[in-house]
């Protein structure tokens, strides 16, 4: 079953998601007396909206003659993002037909009996950038490294501190093996890009 507003509020207050806003945000106040519009964050009916930290962001460049290989992932293959800012926010800009890896600014500490599907917002989407599905496992914790295409002929602005993707609560019986009591690989990930591990 889906969980709603009222389950997620109540187990964010356990810490379940840290920081928590517990209402959909659209703006926020700026140095001038106008709201400066954002792309939503926060609480929704049946899902949470969590934002792109500032710490980090990578997207990965073509290194001729190599080849990015999952179980030898080469750090070398992805270069920072340099973080900018104008009047519209804080933000990373992701090339035309690339693909980039960002950390969410929330950390999740997922319950045993659930697993969380994040998904792309359409903001984004119409814009031509995809958010690849990603789950966070019963029992997982740490903040999500989140990954973006540019499917767009043009360069995209992608903003920190704004939505960047959905999350989607899933509740199940409880299972057998957590990620946590079997020890997976992305556990406790920090508010840095976690590269590929095998």
């Amino acid at each position: 079953m889906i969980k709603n507003d009222t389950w997620i509020a109540q187990m964010a207050a356990q810490g379940m998601i840290a920081p928590f806003e517990p209402s959909l945000i659209r703006g926020i106040s700026s140095e001038s007396t106008a709201m400066r519009p954002v792309i939503s964050y926060g609480l929704s009916s049946y899902g949470y909206d969590i934002r792109l930290s500032p710490t980090e962001f990578r997207i990965f460049r073509h290194i001729p003659g190599t080849v990015v290989d999952p179980k030898h992932f080469n750090p070398d293959n992805l270069e920072p993002a340099r973080l900018h800012t104008d009047s519209s926010g804080e933000f990373f800009i992701l090339p035309a037909h690339s693909y980039g890896l960002g950390v969410a600014l929330e950390r999740l500490q997922i319950p045993d009996n659930i697993t969380v599907v994040c998904i792309g917002k359409s903001t984004y989407a119409r814009c031509g950038i995809i958010a690849n599905l990603t789950p966070a496992e019963a029992a997982w914790r740490g903040h999500l490294t989140l990954e973006f295409s540019n499917s767009s002929s043009a360069d995209c602005r992608i903003y920190a501190n704004e939505g960047i993707v959905q999350l989607l609560f899933l509740e199940g019986e409880p299972c057998e093996v957590s990620y946590e009591t079997r020890r997976g690989k992305y556990q406790d990930q920090s508010e840095m890009v976690t590269l590929a591990r095998v």
